[in-house]
């Protein structure tokens, strides 16, 4: 080995002269020589002298810094700077170094400075037979079925050997076997790869095993092999199908079991041998996926599971058809069918379905009328599929059963008042017999429409209105409402005034209705003093068909104005003026009555209260005057130096907001007693007829006027009496008021109290509410006292005044 390579440095070295000649010749910077060397080699192992080969001057080669230039921490060569010599410094193992390539060089560059040289250096290893060939497993099982023919071809795993060339793999041997022969293929760049052919077929039953031994060889010398057992398995012919052990399957299942219970297991035997004789259980190819979806089959064990939804509505038993397979290259195959009965169980509440349904009935439906057709179902069977049905009891509605199974009618039972209920919510209730029990309930709301049997219904009756005289024509004066107790149209009122014959309705014509709200307009204004009271019926008509309607009383009441002054009756001369002449004798008393004003007002209460003073008197110590009764009377007795006549002017007023008045004129002649006396006698029987005629007319008057009040009185007592409000009067005399007709009144309405006083109140007199100008308000004292209040009627012949009880 070290006198090839001396031998080969040799020839390099003659090569390096050459080339230095060259060099300097060209007069270039840089040079390259080639050297080689075996792996392996120790270290320090001299590869050549480059300073020798190159013509470098070896004293100079410290001082130039003479080096090698690589990249590496561990280099695989070092140059001595004392002589130019090329050393390894580390072993050298071409196989990790180059692989599997060649030739394998490790190109080095030298530097020399001052000037700057550089020199190539490659460097050659080569390769010596150091690695035997290895295979990757030290036995290699081979299964070949019985039934292979010869000349079958099976590749075996090549061996490798990292060295190349001559000393790489050259040849495989296969041991020596009647079966079996060895083929090797060359694949190029040193790789060979094997093939075991098979030369005879092969015999389960006579060898069921075989043992092969396969070396690997290279061209080494001497020659390295590596060796790999192969054992060749003889597989057994597929000639026999699994048989499974019962001619019949069946079991039965209790629906909704559990995810994973076992319903039964297969069983079948192969009498082959190995996969041949291992048997697998699936479904038949036919099965339906739905089914796949609800059961399972175990490979191994051929237990069938249940992996879904067992549901006896939908299904109540169920054909499976099971096979069972072998494990062969081409496997055998055999068909089962198993039966599955599925067991009901009580899992479905009854459904409820409205087959027909009418949503509304009307309230005057006859009993029995049908609402709604209702069909009930239970999918589970027998007992648990079995529904009774039942309906609340709070609603006015029954179930009648129908002919066909499972069908009723839902039907009134009692009669029906929209205003009384407008809507049900019926619920059916359906329960099966099963165990555990399942009840399903259903809601229909029925509604109850309509039917006009509800006349109008005013808020009061009778109504009472109270209107002030001297109204404004065409105003609304009061109203009147009515309500009616259905919907909709049977709802709609209308309103009119009934009209007729008679001085009532006479009175009524000068009233206007609105049809729709019911407001009543006055046409016309009223005078008190003409009409005190008068009633009329308005009658409400809603618009169902046919129609109903009802009417109601309207009593109005016509409330008092100051708008009359007073009237003076006494003194009354013959023209008509209020003025008259009083004769009395000189020598009367303090005292003395001269004369009495008399004057009537045809208003009431305050507007008829009057009262007298004197506006103009010659002598005011002399005469005196009433103001409530009118009388004039000597104050002092006459003295010689009185006047003969006197002029007393009295101012007569009522007691009205605006107060009216009126004036008379009385003259006063002092007379002596003589010509008085006579003059007293003429007088005395002109005044006796004429107070005989004007007494006579008081009377009749009286008696007219207490007539028709006391008429009146028990009328208003009687329409009040249905109110349950309380009108009571009375009628009295006073005698503190000597010759003048008045009267007064008192009524309620509502919590409050009135009283009118006045003269000749007639038939119908009435106030309005909110018009209490000329009326006292009294306090209800009723409650606490139990007072029962009472009309008083005064009776006097000059004035009217206000009183309360």
């Amino acid at each position: 080995m070290k006198q090839r390579g001396y031998k080969a440095w040799r020839e390099r070295r003659c090569w390096f002269v050459l080339m230095a000649v060259l060099d300097l010749l060209w007069s270039g910077a840089s040079a390259q020589i080639r050297y080689s060397i075996s792996e392996e080699v120790q270290d320090e192992t001299v590869v050549g002298n480059i300073a020798k080969d190159l013509g470098l001057d070896k004293s100079a080669l410290a001082d130039r810094g003479y080096r090698i230039v690589t990249s590496s921490t561990e280099p695989l060569f070092q140059v001595n700077q004392n002589d130019g010599i090329l050393y390894v410094k580390r072993r050298i193992d071409r196989e990790e170094v180059c692989d599997r390539s060649s030739p394998c060089l490790i190109n080095l560059k030298t530097v020399l400075e001052n000037p700057l040289e550089i020199h190539y250096v490659a460097v050659e290893i080569l390769d010596i037979n150091d690695h035997s060939p290895v295979f990757p497993e030290k036995e290699k099982r081979l299964e070949i079925s019985e039934s292979a023919l010869p000349g079958a071809r099976f590749q075996l795993q090549a061996a490798r050997d990292p060295d190349v060339g001559q000393f790489s793999i050259q040849q495989y041997k296969l041991s020596q076997n009647d079966y079996f022969r060895l083929e090797v293929k060359d694949r190029g760049e040193d790789r060979k790869v094997p093939f075991l052919v098979l030369q005879k077929q092969l015999d389960r039953e006579t060898a069921g095993k075989h043992k092969l031994r396969l070396t690997a060889v290279d061209g080494g010398k001497p020659a390295k092999s590596g060796v790999i057992e192969i054992i060749v398995d003889v597989l057994d012919i597929n000639d026999n199908s699994p048989v499974f052990t019962n001619e019949l399957y069946s079991a039965t299942l209790k629906e909704n079991v559990p995810v994973g219970t076992v319903v039964i297991q297969v069983n079948a035997t192969d009498l082959d041998q190995g996969a041949n004789g291992e048997v697998i259980y699936s479904f038949g190819k036919e099965v339906d996926s739905k089914l796949m979806d609800v059961f399972s089959i175990d490979a191994s064990t051929g237990e069938i599971k249940v992996i879904g939804q067992i549901d006896f509505e939908e299904s109540k038993n169920y054909e499976i058809d099971i096979q069972a397979s072998d494990k062969g290259q081409v496997p055998l195959t055999t068909d089962k069918s198993v039966t599955i009965t599925v067991i009901d169980v009580n899992d479905n509440a009854p459904e409820i379905e409205v087959t027909s349904f009418s949503s509304s009935i009307k309230e005057d439906s006859k009993i029995g009328t049908t609402v709604a057709l209702i069909s009930v179902n239970d999918i589970d069977s027998g007992i648990n599929g079995k529904v009774i049905c039942t309906i609340n009891e709070d609603v006015p509605f029954a179930l009648s059963p129908s002919l066909q199974e499972n069908m009723y009618a839902v039907i009134t039972r009692s009669q029906l008042d929209r205003e009384t209920v407008s809507q049900f919510d019926v619920t059916i209730t359906a329960k099966d017999g099963g165990e555990p029990l399942f009840s399903t309930e259903k809601t229909i709301s029925v509604v109850v429409s309509d039917v006009n049997d509800n006349s109008p219904e005013f808020s009061s009756s009778p109504y009472a209105f109270y209107i002030t005289e001297n109204n404004s024509p065409g105003t609304s004066v009061f109203s009147v409402k009515a309500s009616d107790r259905d919907e909709s149209d049977n709802a709609l009122i209308s309103y009119h005034i009934m009209r007729g014959a008679g001085g009532e309705h006479k009175l009524a014509s000068f009233l206007n209705i609105n049809s729709e709200n019911g407001d009543i307009l006055a046409l016309k204004s009223f005078d008190f003093e003409t009409v005190k009271t008068f009633q009329f019926q308005v009658v409400a008509t809603d618009s169902g068909t046919p129609s109903l309607s009802s009417n109601v009383t309207v009593n109005v009441f016509i409330l008092d104005q100051n708008d009359n002054a007073p009237v003076i009756l006494y003194p009354l001369s013959s023209n008509g003026s209020a003025e008259g002449v009083e004769e009395i004798p000189r020598n009367v008393n303090a005292g003395h009555l001269v004369s009495k004003v008399r004057a009537y007002d045809a208003d009431i209460g305050y507007n008829g209260w009057l009262l007298f003073s004197l506006q103009e008197v010659t002598d005011h110590s002399l005469f005196g005057l009433d103001r409530y009764t009118g009388q004039i009377r000597t104050l002092r007795s006459f003295t010689e130096t009185d006047e003969a006549e006197h002029k007393l002017l009295i101012l007569v007023k009522d007691n009205g907001n605006v107060s009216l008045s009126a004036t008379a004129t009385v003259i006063v002649k002092v007379v002596e007693p003589k010509e008085a006396f006579a003059a007293s006698d003429v007088k005395s029987a002109a005044k006796d007829e004429e107070g005989n005629d004007v007494t006579f007319y008081l009377m009749i008057t009286l008696g007219s006027v207490s007539v028709l009040f006391i008429i009146s009185i028990i009328v208003l007592i009687a329409m009040q009496c249905s109110k349950s409000t309380d009108y009571t009067s009375k009628y009295l005399q006073e005698t503190n008021y000597d010759g003048t007709l008045c009267h007064s009144i008192q009524y309620r309405s509502g919590d409050k109290r009135y009283m009118l006083v006045g003269p000749r109140m007639s038939i119908g007199s009435t106030i309005v509410p909110g018009s209490h100008a000329n009326t006292l308000v009294l306090p209800d004292r009723r409650r606490a006292s139990g007072e029962v209040r009472h009309l008083q009627v005064h009776t006097t012949s000059r004035q009217t005044a206000l009183f309360a009880s």
